[in-house]
């Protein structure tokens, strides 16, 4: 991920904060099954040279994981914390898996929830189709017609 647009949409998704950054994660439903990851850090956090070093960590802890327990067609993006720079890094991975697994868990119910709603139980028409629903009123207008007088 490298657009800004990118990064904000995976605003939008699931957050699973841990002691050393936060993930966030967004089914994109383009498709496309491969997890995409990103990465940021503000500069509250340290200087150019402590934002890259825990970049390169992010990257190294991230690339098997999202092999392995990343969520198909979603956007993962890590955001860095003050204290990851001077975590373990056996203990930063730890916290990804626990973070990726928590997502997954999160993610599935409401995919599971989409789909019910997408299609009728039993093949039984919707109150819309069944007409149960208050009747319609008139159509509005064609633009650029003038409104008709009324009686």
């Amino acid at each position: 991920m490298t657009r800004r647009a990118e990064f904000l949409a995976a605003n939008r998704g699931q957050r699973v904060p841990m002691p050393g950054f936060v993930l966030l994660v967004r089914d994109r439903r383009d498709g496309d099954p491969t997890p995409r990851l990103g990465i940021t850090i503000t500069k509250k956090v340290g200087g150019a040279v402590i934002r890259n070093r825990m970049r390169r960590r992010f990257r190294e802890i991230a690339r098997p994981l999202l092999r392995e327990r990343g969520i198909t067609g979603a956007d993962h993006v890590l955001i860095g914390r003050e204290g990851g720079i001077e975590r373990d890094f056996t203990l930063l991975d730890a916290e990804l898996r626990k973070a990726l697994d928590k997502a997954a868990a999160r993610m599935k119910p409401a995919a599971a929830g989409e789909r019910a709603q997408a299609r009728p139980v039993d093949g039984a028409a919707s109150s819309a189709q069944a007409g149960t629903s208050a009747p319609a009123s008139e159509p509005a207008p064609a633009r650029g017609t003038p409104p008709e007088p009324g009686p």
